[in-house]
């Protein structure tokens, strides 16, 4: 007869979710994680796998719920700069304030360890980046359609600097970093960017 989950699985991986965000995936070890679950070892291992593939999960779990419709949000919002700012100001406070202050983000504080040697969380790492850098090139676009951007800038390039300004909030923020000097330096990315007129 098969053994019958007496738990949500989804429960069990929203908490470690917030676990190795709060934490650190690299630094919890499998005794925090029964302890934050109630599940013993065994239960873990044989629904999630191994402490990597449990990683990967928690994840992709996070890029789904607290990623993508970020992203999703940003890449239809058609005003440009000011979308932009805006997202940048709303992670800010994210980040310095509330409930998940100075927890950065679990997919940054991912990238910033070894945690990327298994395959699929190299992969979920590469879909949100992927993801953050869509949306702001479509936010570039709308800001070049409504003539806010310099002659020649490189939206492509761009683009990339927005992401990795991003992650920069993210790790600066976790590190105890004050959000007024992380919005000034998303002030001065943007700067670069525009026209005269829209300084």
């Amino acid at each position: 007869m098969p053994d019958v989950k007496h738990f949500d699985p989804d429960v069990v991986l929203d908490r470690v979710v917030r676990l190795f965000w709060q934490r650190g995936a690299d630094t919890t070890g499998i005794t925090d994680i029964v302890g934050t679950t109630g599940l013993s070892r065994s239960s873990l291992y044989a629904t999630f796998g191994d402490k990597a593939r449990l990683h990967a999960a928690a994840l992709g779990r996070y890029l789904e719920q607290q990623s993508r419709p970020v992203f999703d949000a940003l890449a239809a919002d058609t005003r440009g700069l000011p979308a932009i700012a805006a997202f940048f100001e709303r992670l800010v406070t994210a980040r310095c304030s509330g409930e998940h202050a100075r927890w950065g983000c679990l997919v940054t504080n991912t990238h910033a360890t070894a945690g990327g040697d298994l395959p699929e969380i190299r992969d979920i790492l590469d879909r949100h980046h992927d993801a953050l850098h869509a949306a702001m090139r479509a936010a570039l676009e709308a800001a070049r359609a409504a003539g806010q951007l310099r002659a020649g800038l490189d939206l492509e390039a761009a683009a990339e600097a927005l992401a990795l300004q991003a992650y920069a909030v993210n790790l600066r923020s976790r590190a105890g970093a004050e959000a007024a000097g992380l919005l000034a330096g998303v002030r001065a990315v943007l700067d670069g960017f525009t026209t005269t007129e829209e300084r």
